[in-house]
């Protein structure tokens, strides 16, 4: 086990302090704090600084391309061919504005659910902005609480601390006055308070939180595909480019600014330059909207994690069952007065500053008898499922006490296990009052504990749990119930929100994780499983290629959270879970998760959409540049041409198809996806239009011939697109169609007005070889529709 040296060496400049007063620091010495910059001032980051979003969106790769290319083409060239430079500048500014928006929600959201620890000051405790923490304040801890500041322990009641986050080491470190205490690590029992000793930028975890930054920890396919397809495309387009340069430059005769301008047009539309803005748009706006549903996302991909798991495992307290519980039955045993365990259990709520769900509900049904005083406790654990307390009752005798789990605290031959197992079976949870003649800190304070009475709590289903469940089941996610409570109260808790399946008691789990994944695959409910169980079942189920996502709002729940390919934390759980989750509930709202799902599975599946159309135009931009090389011709097109093309028929429609709804399921493989298409497509665009080309050369002659061959190779080009746009939006809706409709009413006008005629250079000259692009163009598109159809046969996603 690892522990933390208790006179580890402090900040040189601030020496170990002295013990400080149990009234904490003074108004006077928390300004002169200060004053002197002594403050946690590490601010929250959920999002990207705006200075990285600005770089992240300027300074790309192919923003330097397109860069250098407009700016020689603002010297060469008319304005029209320079068009595609504004076009880059437009997109950029989208892309900060968006992620900016995003990164405003983000913020504000984090601020909402950010947790104020209890800071002691002038004898009086309160809470306080993390932010506003200072050197030496005296910090109160309790369950579930994180230390956000390192320091050293002052006060110490059974306090527990897991210290996992930070050093890896699962088993909780008891921690007594002179102990130190890291950030970053958070409180699984007891209570106490620590004396802040490095604050801000000094603290352990403020280090460990800039050595790697929150925004990019979840895995996006998404990211990664692209970034492997603009990898490819940059290899691709260098020595294509050369060869354009040289065959435009040195073997054709026209004129050295046209020669540029061609040149220049054959290597822009190989550049798919809005693929990553739409991207980061895409993501950013599912921030937004799920951010108005009071869903915080920390990690953009998150969004699109969620949307790819197939198994959710589920907390039953706080996810499926509300925070609340109430206390329904109070049944004595072995003949115990029934007045007298009433004072056993006022006095037990009374003796816990920190009660949870179960002993609140306890506090509420009896309230704590004066006489009685608390001389020991021993705080609730997850791990050992019970608490307890010693009292000097009011006649001067002493008792002790243990409240927790009966299958836990009493013999599996017990007769009073046979009455829980019947309370269980009804869904109702079940807690055993035990009295024990060993000291709390026996060992085994539990053995041979007397039964003396079982109070039955009924706990509060979510109202939209079951529809919740019930979504889950429809696409295909498999849902496993994994709790601390008993398996049987467990199993009809999920049977009356409709979720079937075996129920499981962890205990009886196998340890070999081949085996436990095999149980977990098998298995729908499981009671009775600890912490690191927990984090163990995570692991198993991740070794069978299963993409996990964990909800959870308690300590219990942590390590699990953060082994999970997703981690959900309620709004209401503690700072622990909230810390390590990728997304958090601040309504507390399991019903906000089939939002997150369906906002991802939009993300993707528009992405994936397209995808296809950009790269179809990467690879006709370059197969084209390789047969105009080969054949020693002029580049068909300016770069006013392709500017026209790209905003028709990928720039316009990839912004609305991008951010509209679509509810498909996620597919793996994003770069197999999108290049059986892209690949195929390309190659028919490209072919096409380079024989439109070809015939154009040889049908017009004499002045002006050139402007005529590429306004029908731009007609064949235009139609091939329209098509590939076409069937990407598909399957058609009103607005689709319009969509569509509205690209091809705008070339027309391009093609039949004088003055967008004369800007664009576009102008088909006669009747017969206008018809022959449609006709190339018709072949090509039904020659598509085989090509993707038998791609779909031979090479299924």
């Amino acid at each position: 086990m690892t522990h933390i040296d208790a006179g580890a060496e402090l900040d040189p400049v601030h020496p170990a302090p002295a013990p400080v007063a149990a009234r904490g620091l003074t108004a006077a010495e928390v300004a002169e704090r200060v004053a002197r910059g002594q403050v946690n001032d590490v601010p929250l980051r959920s999002s990207r600084s705006m200075s990285e979003i600005v770089r992240a969106n300027v300074f790309t790769r192919f923003n330097a391309i397109i860069g250098v290319l407009w700016l020689i083409m603002l010297f060469v060239a008319p304005f029209q061919d320079s068009l595609f430079g504004y076009v880059i500048i437009a997109n950029t500014g989208i892309g900060i504005i968006q992620e900016w928006r995003a990164k405003k929600t983000l913020d504000s959201l984090a601020v909402i659910g950010e947790a104020k620890p209890t800071v002691r000051r002038d004898g009086v405790a309160g809470a306080v902005s993390t932010s506003q923490i200072v050197l030496d304040d005296l910090i109160e801890i309790g369950p579930g609480d994180k230390a956000v500041v390192d320091g050293v322990c002052v006060e110490a009641d059974g306090l527990e601390i897991d210290e996992s986050l930070l050093t890896g080491e699962a088993d909780p470190v008891v921690k007594r006055p002179g102990d130190e205490v890291m950030s970053g690590s958070f409180v699984v029992a007891g209570g106490g308070a620590f004396q802040a000793t490095k604050v801000g930028r000094e603290a352990y975890a403020a280090q460990l939180a800039e050595e790697a930054s929150r925004f990019t920890l979840v895995h996006s396919e998404l990211r990664t595909g692209i970034s492997t397809i603009l990898k490819y495309v940059t290899w691709m387009m260098i020595p294509t480019a050369i060869g354009l340069i040289i065959s435009q430059m040195f073997v054709k005769e026209h004129g050295f600014k046209d020669s540029v301008a061609r040149t220049v047009g054959g290597i822009v539309p190989m550049v798919p330059e809005g693929l990553v803005l739409l991207t980061s748009v895409a993501f950013a706006i599912g921030v937004i909207r799920l951010g108005r549903k009071q869903c915080l996302v920390q990690e953009l991909p998150a969004i699109e994690g969620l949307a790819r798991i197939d198994t959710v495992c589920l907390d039953k307290t706080g996810t499926l069952t509300e925070g609340g519980m109430d206390v329904t039955e109070l049944r004595p045993l072995q003949g115990a007065d029934e007045s007298y365990v009433r004072k056993v259990l006022g006095a037990l709520g009374e003796s816990d500053p920190r009660p949870n769900a179960s002993l609140q509900a306890i506090i509420d049904a009896y309230p704590d008898v004066e006489d009685w005083r608390c001389t020991e406790s021993l705080p609730f654990s997850s791990a050992r499922k019970y608490s307890g307390a010693t009292f000097s009752e009011g006649n001067g005798e002493n008792s002790t006490w243990l409240l927790g789990a009966p299958d836990v605290l009493l013999a599996a031959d017990d007769p009073a296990l046979a009455e829980t197992g019947r309370l269980n079976e009804q869904g109702l949870r079940v807690l055993l009052l035990a009295r024990t003649g060993r000291d709390l800190d026996d060992p085994e304070p539990a053995r041979e504990a007397r039964p003396t009475a079982l109070v039955v709590l009924e706990q509060r289903l979510r109202p939209d749990a079951a529809d919740t469940l019930r979504y889950f089941a429809e696409q295909d996610v498999k849902a496993k119930v994994i709790s601390g409570d008993n398996a049987v109260s467990v199993g009809a808790v999920a049977a009356k929100l409709g979720l079937s399946g075996t129920t499981v008691d962890a205990r009886r789990l196998p340890a070999d994780r081949e085996e436990m994944a095999r149980s977990l695959d098998e298995g729908t409910v499981f009671g009775r499983v600890t912490p690191q169980q927990k984090r163990d079942m995570v692991g198993a189920l991740q070794s069978r290629g299963h993409n996990v996502a964990m909800t959870g709002d308690g300590v219990n729940d942590v390590l699990a959270l953060k082994d999970a390919d997703i981690g959900v934390s309620m709004g209401s759980g503690s700072e622990a879970t909230r810390a390590v989750a990728q997304i958090v509930l601040l309504d507390n709202s399991f019903a906000t998760l089939p939002d997150v799902v369906a906002e991802g599975r939009r993300v993707i599946g528009n992405i994936t959409r397209v995808a296809t159309l950009f790269l179809v135009k990467t690879v006709y931009s370059v197969l084209l540049a390789i047969l105009v090389v080969c054949w020693q011709v002029e580049y068909p097109f300016l770069p006013r041409h392709l500017t026209l093309l790209s905003t028709l028929t990928i720039g316009v429609p990839a912004f609305f198809l991008a951010l509209a709804p679509n509810k498909e399921r996620a597919q793996p493989h994003f770069v197999r996806r999108v290049m059986r298409y892209s690949v195929p497509g390309g190659v028919v665009a490209a072919v096409a239009t380079f024989v439109t080309y070809l015939i154009a050369r040889h049908y017009y002659v004499g002045e002006g011939s050139l402007d005529a061959e590429t306004s029908a190779a731009t007609l064949t080009l235009f139609l091939i697109s329209m098509w590939v746009l076409a069937i990407i939006a598909r399957p058609y809706t009103w607005w689709r169609v319009v969509l569509v409709a509205s690209m091809g009413v705008a070339f027309l006008f391009v093609l039949f007005v004088p003055w967008l005629q004369h800007f664009f250079a576009l102008k088909l000259v006669g009747v017969t070889m206008p018809w022959v692009a449609v006709g190339i163009a018709a072949v090509a598109a039904a020659v598509l529709e085989l090509l993707w159809k038998l791609v779909d046969r031979r090479f299924p996603a």
